[in-house]
């Protein structure tokens, strides 16, 4: 009795490399929307390194500047002592560092920072004379550009919606300090600070929206590129498919031939025999059946169509080649065609020619065709020269065409020329050297492996020649 064995089906959740596809956490979101994990190239860093090390040389100068003239700034306006002051924009400079790589912290800190500073300035300003102008109050003129700084960066890295929570923020604090708690002699400055934070905001997210775009771009550009590629791939694919069609259904309509007939050859064959040759026959016609509707998943643009359910098109349609395929008999007419295009074309045969796998013949005439349409179209006026070497163990093509003797147009063609090539001797496992050369023109080599078929003379007793 067979034993059987029970499958689970496979989890869709889980992958044999991944394992369980969890759903991304809480805070991993939460610092993503926080902009505390960025990318490395994040605004306002460079993908070069002299760039960043730049902006981290800027950021550290402006919080330089800020601590040591602020500090004393501070002191001489609000008659604070001087470590106090100092210390609160120290403060203000460490949150402008931190912005490069935790703004909402920094926002945070730099906020804090110059509410301290507002809520010890505020008793000395009870104590100025009435008369006269009065020191900036609440946002000094230091703790008002190292939170604008640090709004700048915060704005680069943080969502829209953030960035609008930051500025309702601190016109909120600001409000409260200038309005409610106002005391004393002093310019107000929370109008100017809720102003600039706001331009700033915008700013940032404007240049943060535009560096999104252009990486998008980017992206969908080498999407784009990489599927025009692989499009190209497939069809070149395609057509070779179609064209060894032909080599193959040849040969299976020869044994399927072979099998008919013969019976006939014998005079009185055994029942065993013809059993075994309506089976080869049958099979021969199954293939050919199946390589058809191979060719059609292929090749079918319109699988939907009922009198064509596999794309192969009427005959002389061009949907399907009634010629047969070329070999290497004909590359004298395909020079002569060149040569009546406008091009100087010089052939030569290297060793004495002999018989190669259809395939093997296909190819090398799709080659030479290739690379002398690729010579036509980006080298008019050009000398070509075509040399076919029959070595011992293959057979070696190589095309080369000097320069144009004008510039020419690039020309609007889809690249399956070269492709095309590199298929065909991969295929056979062979090699191509395709490039430029030093006087500027053009150069096509490619080797192709003799698959050369046993002559009659060798050939097994009792094998038919087709």
């Amino acid at each position: 009795m067979p034993k059987v064995v029970l499958v689970q089906p496979e989890d869709p959740t889980t992958t044999p490399a991944e394992g369980p596809r969890t759903p991304p956490r809480t805070s991993a979101r939460l610092r993503v929307w926080l902009g505390e994990a960025p990318t490395r190239h994040s605004p306002p860093y460079s993908r070069y390194r002299w760039a960043r090390l730049l902006t981290y040389l800027l950021l550290g100068w402006i919080a330089l500047i800020i601590a040591v003239s602020g500090g004393a700034e501070v002191s001489e306006s609000y008659g604070i002592a001087f470590p106090v002051a100092l210390a609160t924009t120290v403060l203000q400079a460490a949150a402008l560092l931190l912005a490069g790589w935790r703004p909402v912290p920094a926002w945070a800190l730099s906020l804090a920072a110059a509410t301290v500073t507002a809520l010890l300035a505020r008793p000395h300003l009870a104590a100025l004379p009435p008369d006269g102008p009065g020191p900036n109050w609440p946002w000094t003129t230091p703790t008002l550009i190292a939170h604008i700084a640090v709004f700048l960066l915060l704005a680069l890295r943080v969502r829209p919606a953030g960035v609008v929570a930051a500025v309702t923020v601190t016109t909120a604090v600001t409000w409260v300090l200038q309005a409610l708690m106002g005391t004393g002699r002093y310019s107000g400055t929370g109008t100017l600070a809720v102003a600039l934070c706001a331009v700033t905001a915008v700013t940032g997210a404007a240049l943060r929206s535009r560096q999104q775009a252009r990486s998008e771009l980017v992206q969908q550009t080498t999407i784009t590129v990489e599927e025009r590629a692989r499009r190209t791939l497939l069809e070149e694919r395609s057509r070779i498919a179609r064209e060894l069609h032909d080599v193959v259904a040849h040969h299976m309509s020869v044994i399927s031939i072979q099998a008919q007939v013969a019976p006939h050859l014998v005079d009185d064959p055994s029942p065993e025999l013809l059993e075994n040759l309506s089976g080869i026959r049958a099979n021969a016609l199954e293939a050919l059946t199946e390589l058809r509707r191979v060719l059609g998943v292929l090749r079918s643009e319109h699988p939907d169509n009922p009198e064509d359910p596999y794309g192969l098109g009427a005959p002389g349609t061009g949907a399907a080649p009634d010629a047969p395929q070329p070999t290497l008999d004909r590359l004298g007419a395909l020079i002569e065609n060149t040569r009546a295009a406008g091009l100087d074309v010089t052939a030569e045969v290297v060793g004495g020619t002999r018989p190669y796998a259809p395939g093997v013949e296909l190819s090398a005439y799709r080659i030479v065709q290739e690379a002398l349409s690729n010579a036509l179209r980006h080298a008019p006026g050009s000398r070509v020269r075509v040399e076919v070497g029959h070595l011992p163990d293959g057979l070696r093509l190589k095309v080369d065409n000097s320069p144009p003797r004008h510039p020419v147009p690039s020309s609007p063609g889809a690249g399956h020329g070269l492709l095309g090539m590199r298929e065909r001797v991969a295929m056979l496992g062979g090699r191509l050297v395709a490039g430029g050369t030093e006087g500027g023109g053009f150069s096509v080599t490619a080797f192709l492996p003799g698959d050369v078929p046993d002559p009659p003379d060798k050939r097994p007793t009792g094998e038919q020649t087709p």
